[in-house]
């Protein structure tokens, strides 16, 4: 078990283009996404990207468990985008908090496409192919936008909809 150290806003990896895998199925890759879980569960998170551990690989993963406080966010297994792909698969989008590892303690109100489709590879190669919606779409967007350098608060089009999440809390503008 590898729980990396997580890279906060304003680390100038965070920004870059991260590179896509060419070699699957090996054991650095198998080793980049024990630690990218291992860092996940251990942060509480239900997503991460490689750059969010230093390393400029386009390889995501994420993981929601069902939650009674959030009977409305479906559970998602454990899965590992590699090299993914977004297409949106309509206009609609939808405006919800959301937070990151990345910029801890802070929430924002984010808008994102509410159905897509998304393409990747998984570990060993093999084509993934999903339409989602929702708080998944969301959740695929989120990370994916890691790989391309983008933090949400880049995406926020009202920053008074921005803030720490405790502070945010009093108002009740984010449910605990």
């Amino acid at each position: 078990m590898a729980i990396c150290p997580i890279l906060r806003m304003g680390h100038p990896l965070l920004g870059r283009l991260a590179e896509p895998v060419t070699h699957f199925d090996t054991p650095e890759l198998h080793g980049l996404v024990r630690d990218l879980r291992d860092t996940m569960v251990a942060s509480q998170g239900v997503g991460i990207a490689a750059p969010q551990i230093g390393v400029s690989l386009r390889v995501v993963v994420f993981s929601v468990a069902s939650h009674p406080s959030h009977p409305d966010v479906e559970a998602l297994p454990f899965t590992v985008l590699i090299n993914p792909v977004l297409e949106p698969q309509s206009t609609e989008m939808n405006e919800a908090w959301e937070g990151c590892l990345s910029v801890p303690g802070m929430r924002g109100i984010v808008p994102r496409y509410n159905h897509i489709h998304y393409s990747a590879s998984d570990i060993q190669g093999v084509p993934i192919r999903r339409e989602v919606r929702d708080f998944h779409a969301r959740l695929v967007q989120h990370e994916c936008d890691h790989l391309d350098g983008i933090l949400y608060p880049y995406r926020i089009r009202d920053l008074r909809l921005f803030g720490f999440a405790e502070e945010l809390l009093l108002d009740r503008w984010v449910e605990k």
